[in-house]
């Protein structure tokens, strides 16, 4: 396989020749009925992909397929289905795919197959999960356990947080819902204390998640939970579970009621459809809840191997975002989810994508001379339109944006008001800020003018399901990935997490003293280190 970096191909060459002379606003004067129904990509559960309002033309298209042949971006994601080292950085193999499903050969490890052991290491956590629920395990005084609080930070927490929140109110109205979920995450302690506050500790079960077994906040944040249960007068040990790999120190632990394993195949951000989300919400929902966010990831997975760039909706996304990044000179990306039990989805998909993809060298260590990842955020519809929507109309820089909507609500309550029910509302505002963005309105009055070619794309859907949302997760892994593949990146490693913590070891293990950098000193001190 040929790893070249994105400016030596051609396609490279062809694009910013495009670019030059490139008019996005004629395409928006022409977006119509025709333009928005051609433009349609399903892939998955439900979910199509609609880039009617991108600013990309059909010769900008064409030049994106060529780059996808070049690139070969197909057959590197086969290699990485096929259990290839893709993580160069730490000569791993990227196998967050094989947890939802096979879609290359068989993956083997040290005479292990790695397929086998995801498979039963899902059936051993959805065991414990119904366990739990029938009340054949419970915590130290015999209550059954209704809280589960997991306990991680970064992957540990973003993606699986996301999803409990994304699914919490439609398992309460399809009768699923099993046990209340709650997370910690951050070092400071008011954050473990908030969250252990005023609730049953004798009722609650806790998921300590750290793959290495020594994630410094996740263990300060661990001892903080057994220092509250002992003092309560209960066993840790019947308290707490851990998800870990084989060789950490909280495996086959008589400190934990069991342990769930992952392994270094499978990144912290990538890891939600692990044992890192599974366990979590197959104990508030059910294992075949959790395995319904499977087989929508699974079918996304699935559709991202064709070929053809518009009928790959991930492929296709990708290479827009390419485009965008790199010809066009936009620097940032908005994920807006007018659906609110999306609102925490923005936040893992800045970890996603972010530390993915933010990297200013090639898969080899050479030094970069192009853009890579962009700087994403993001917060649910409608809230944003009364935030930061006036930068995305009116402000200096163009910012692409990607809506994601559905046309019912998850629980079907709702009240009419003025002619049409709030959920007809939320629509309706999905649609007119697509075309707001793309068209503008003049005016004469320069606070009213809005100039428009402001590009968006939408992915939607009838309901934000299980399934769906399992197909949405793998759509964005597998744009990311996309992506990566064209800047030639290692979008699998996080080097960039690493220097803060070795300082953070430096200013502990310094204790008033000096740490051998003076200006950390300071800072320390300023803080009372």
């Amino acid at each position: 396989m040929n790893y070249t970096d994105f400016d030596k191909t051609s396609s490279y060459k062809k694009l910013a020749a495009l670019a030059a002379n490139f008019r996005g606003k004629e395409i928006f004067a022409k977006l119509d009925e025709a333009r928005v129904r051609s433009r349609n990509v399903p892939f998955g559960a439900g979910l199509t992909y609609n880039y009617a309002a991108k600013k990309v033309d059909d010769a900008a298209l064409a030049a994106l397929r060529e780059l996808a042949a070049e690139q070969d971006l197909i057959g590197k994601y086969k290699l990485l289905l096929d259990g290839e080292v893709m993580n160069t950085g730490e000569n791993r193999k990227v196998l967050h795919h094989l947890l939802r499903g096979q879609l290359g050969k068989d993956v083997l490890c040290e005479g292990k197959n790695l397929g086998t052991f995801y498979k039963n290491e899902l059936e051993r956590f959805s065991t414990f999960a119904a366990d739990v629920h029938a009340g054949k395990i419970t915590g130290s005084t015999g209550k059954k356990f209704t809280t589960a609080v997991q306990i991680g930070i970064g992957g540990s927490d973003l993606g699986p947080r996301a999803l409990y929140l994304a699914l919490e109110q439609w398992a309460r109205k399809e009768g699923t819902a099993k046990l209340a979920a709650r997370f910690i995450s951050n070092v400071d302690p008011d954050d473990a204390a908030a969250v252990l506050g005023g609730g049953d500790l004798a009722s609650t079960l806790f998921i300590l998640v750290s793959k290495s077994g020594t994630t410094q906040e996740t263990l300060a944040n661990e001892l903080f939970v057994k220092d509250k249960l002992s003092k309560a007068g209960l066993n840790p040990a019947k308290h707490l579970l851990a998800v870990t790999s084989e060789t950490s120190p909280l495996a086959r632990n008589s400190g934990y009621l069991d342990s769930f394993y992952i392994d270094d195949f499978i990144g912290g951000r990538y890891s939600a459809t692990s044992g890192v989300g599974g366990v979590i919400l197959s104990l508030a929902f059910g294992a075949d809840v959790f395995k319904e966010i499977l087989k929508g990831a699974h079918e996304s997975d699935r559709a991202a191997l064709e070929p053809d760039i518009l009928k790959n909706a991930a492929l296709l996304d990708a290479l827009i975002g390419v485009w965008e990044r790199n010809f066009l000179n936009y620097p940032y990306t908005a994920v807006l989810p007018y659906s609110q039990a999306l609102s925490r989805f923005p936040a893992h998909l800045q970890q996603l994508d972010m530390e993915s993809n933010g990297k200013s060298v090639n898969r080899s260590g050479g030094r970069l001379n192009y853009a890579t990842g962009p700087v994403v955020f993001g917060e649910p519809g409608t809230n944003g339109q009364h935030s930061f929507y006036q930068l995305l109309h009116q402000g200096t820089d163009i910012v692409p944006l990607q809506f994601i909507g559905f046309a019912e609500s998850q629980l079907g309550e709702d009240v009419d008001v003025e002619g049409s029910v709030s959920q007809t509302k939320l629509k309706a505002n999905l649609a007119a800020q697509i075309i707001a963005f793309a068209k503008g309105k003049a005016s004469d009055n320069p606070n009213k003018n809005f100039e428009g070619g402001r590009p968006s794309s939408l992915i939607y859907g009838k309901r934000l399901t299980p399934a769906a949302l399992g197909a949405l997760l793998a759509h964005f892994e597998n744009k990311v990935m996309f992506q990566g593949f064209v800047w030639n990146l290692n979008s699998f490693d996080q080097e960039g997490v690493q220097l803060g913590k070795i300082l953070t070891k430096q200013v502990l293990a310094a204790k008033g003293s000096s740490s051998g950098d003076s200006a950390l000193d300071e800072y320390s001190k300023l803080l009372e280190v």
